[in-house]
């Protein structure tokens, strides 16, 4: 096999792991993977209660967003995008749970979505920063969540149940 279409493969072994052709419970990937998301799916639905549930959804007693400085209706507003964001948690979470009981093999997927979300909210974040009364109660765990997804996915790609499953490269089988 060619430089070219080995590295061809190895792309396409990637996509597959990230797509798989049937979902099921048929996970290759590394074991501590599966457990870094039980963290990751827990505090999703954990915050997801807080935004929709508490008085304020988090907006000022963990972001510090200075609810007092604005107009009732302001407040409100910015309350009830808090709560909305955490129905969005709340179903992301659901999904996450539902991926690690029924459909374990979609779990690196699961990890690049999360990544991907983390990393585009540090970005949004530079571009358009928030006028925080004090630092966010929410920006540590934010980050711990972001290294626990980082790692779970490198390793949900890596397990030894792959390199098991897959033939081995570069050896053409002739008939």
């Amino acid at each position: 096999m060619s430089e070219r279409n080995h590295d061809h493969a190895g792309a396409t072994t990637v996509l597959t792991r990230l797509f798989p052709e049937h979902p099921g419970n048929d996970y290759r990937g590394s074991r501590l993977a599966l457990w870094l998301f039980l963290p990751i799916a827990f505090m999703k639905i954990a915050i997801s209660m807080l935004h929709i549930f508490s008085a304020d959804g988090g907006a000022q007693s963990i972001s510090t967003i200075p609810l007092d400085s604005y107009s009732v209706g302001a407040a409100q507003n910015i309350i009830g995008v808090f709560a909305r964001m955490g129905l969005e948690q709340l179903l992301l979470g659901i999904v996450f749970v539902v991926v690690l009981l029924r459909y374990r093999v979609m779990l690196p997927l699961m990890y690049t979505i999360t990544v991907a979300h983390d990393l585009a909210i540090e970005a949004i974040a530079r571009f358009k920063p928030l006028a925080l009364a004090g630092t966010s109660g929410a920006r540590v765990p934010a980050l711990l969540l972001m290294a626990l997804a980082i790692a779970g996915l490198i390793l949900s790609l890596t397990g030894k149940g792959y390199r098991a499953a897959e033939p081995p490269r570069g050896r053409i089988e002739r008939g």
